[in-house]
């Protein structure tokens, strides 16, 4: 920005304004000036990714000693999507494919090892026979008077592993609310979500290139995973791996290799990266949240305590301290291990766009004796009709957008004292803007807007 001097307009209140945006990093600065450098997301943007959004083909990548874990879970009742979490699959093409197609792999693949032996016992049983009917075939003449042989008859079942419900006991998840993860990877998370998401952010008229979507969620997915947690903890040493709870992919980040994919494809291609000023969060709540963590206020008080500004003292914070105190065989004194199947699911709250507020900086100068610098009011009473603050912050908001701001002064003058020379340097971050560039002509532009108030 120019910093030469401004001549003041006759009838000004205020004079010699000179203004420059602070930039917050290499990658604004660039776009201030018309070229941006900030790099996309390469798993957003990629070819790779946009075939990913239709849902891989492809088999799921499980092992073997996954098996005993996905037929607990599966019938337990988690999702698809939460067994491939617990089964500490990476890939981001698993989650994004269809939920009945996942569990079809599933099934399929936790009954592969019986369809196998269904198989074998059948073949050996056809060769079996064969050569009995050809040994009688052989010793029987014709003076031998007929007589009844015994046919042998195979008994052999097939059963599933200790702990399977892979054929039995397998619940309709598809129809159920999922124990783990209530629902959030079921029915709100796909088109519907992401439609949503992106006419709530096209309806704000917010200026961005990027964004990131963030997501709360109940405090009471804590207290599930942990539950889940154990039910398997004993099949996964049996199975010797290296596996911890922190292993485990979280809900948040499964939810959103899902729906960065759609949002960017409703919103025209706009990358969905980790990092951006502006932000779009997803809330959902659950009614059940105060009884699922009731047990732990009595187990460990001292992690839940009253605060003004939350409405529960079971926050997701306060609940994940709890969980690191207590020993598992306390946990499952008070709570059941699966989690009993949810009443109902999640219910997603308003949807909530946040842009990173952008600074202001400047130097002003005063030639009048009758304005104060910020407005001057006494016991409710305004006693001048505006000040500095208010003369420099109207045509700025306006500009950017902005839903407020913070007004910062280099010291403070009098109402009755002038400010020459250089002006008094000033700073102003301005809230929530809904746009946030300008390039050098238009921030020159409403620098004369002001030096004319």
């Amino acid at each position: 920005m120019d910093e030469g001097p401004w001549l003041k307009p006759s009838g000004s209140a205020s004079d010699g304004l000179r203004l420059r945006r602070v930039p917050r990093s290499p990658s604004e600065t660039s776009r201030a000036t018309g070229c941006s450098r900030e790099k996309k997301d390469p798993a957003v943007n990629s070819p790779a990714h946009a075939d990913d959004v239709s849902g891989s083909t492809s088999m799921l990548p499980l092992k073997e000693k996954d098996k005993a874990i996905v037929q607990k879970l599966l019938s337990a009742g988690c999702c698809a999507r939460c067994v491939l979490r617990f089964c500490c699959v990476t890939i981001q093409a698993a989650y994004r494919q269809a939920q009945h197609e996942t569990l079809e792999e599933l099934k399929a693949f936790i009954t592969e090892k019986e369809s196998n032996i269904v198989q074998e016992s059948t073949s050996q049983t056809s060769t079996y026979e064969h050569n009995k009917s050809q040994d009688a075939a052989l010793s029987e003449t014709v003076e031998d008077p007929p007589r009844k042989r015994a046919k042998l008859v195979p008994t052999q079942t097939v059963q599933s592993e200790p702990g399977s419900a892979a054929v039995v006991t397998l619940r309709n998840v598809e129809s159920h609310v999922c124990v783990a993860c209530l629902g959030i990877l079921q029915d709100l998370c796909g088109p519907d979500q992401a439609v949503k998401i992106a006419e709530t952010v096209k309806a704000q008229n917010y200026e961005f290139d990027t964004m990131v979507l963030s997501v709360s969620l109940p405090a009471q997915l804590c207290v599930r995973e942990h539950s889940c947690w154990l039910h398997v903890k004993k099949e996964v040493r049996e199975k010797g791996l290296v596996l911890d709870k922190d292993d485990v992919i979280q809900v948040k980040e499964a939810f959103k290799w899902v729906m960065q994919g759609l949002v960017t494809k409703e919103l025209g291609s706009v990358a969905v990266v980790s990092k951006s000023p502006f932000e779009v969060g997803v809330e959902f709540t659950h009614p059940e949240t105060e009884s699922d963590c009731h047990f732990l206020a009595k187990t460990c008080p001292d992690c839940f305590k009253p605060t003004k500004n939350k409405q529960s003292v079971f926050t997701r914070m306060a609940v994940v301290k709890a969980l690191e105190k207590i020993s598992g065989a306390r946990f499952l004194q008070h709570y059941p291990s699966p989690p009993l199947e949810p009443s109902s699911s999640c219910t997603p709250q308003d949807i909530q766009c946040l842009h990173m507020s952008v600074f202001i900086a400047g130097r002003y100068n005063k030639f009048c004796r009758s304005l104060p610098q910020t407005p001057w009011v006494i016991d409710g009473e305004r006693r001048m009709e505006s000040s500095v603050e208010e003369l420099i912050a109207a045509p700025i908001l306006s500009a950017f957008k902005a839903d407020g701001f913070n007004f910062s002064s280099s010291g403070r003058e009098d109402v009755d004292v002038r400010t020459l020379g250089n002006g008094r340097p000033f700073a102003m971050e301005l809230l929530n803007p809904h746009r946030s560039r300008f390039s050098k002509v238009e921030m020159k532009q409403l620098q004369e807007v002001l030096n004319v108030k």
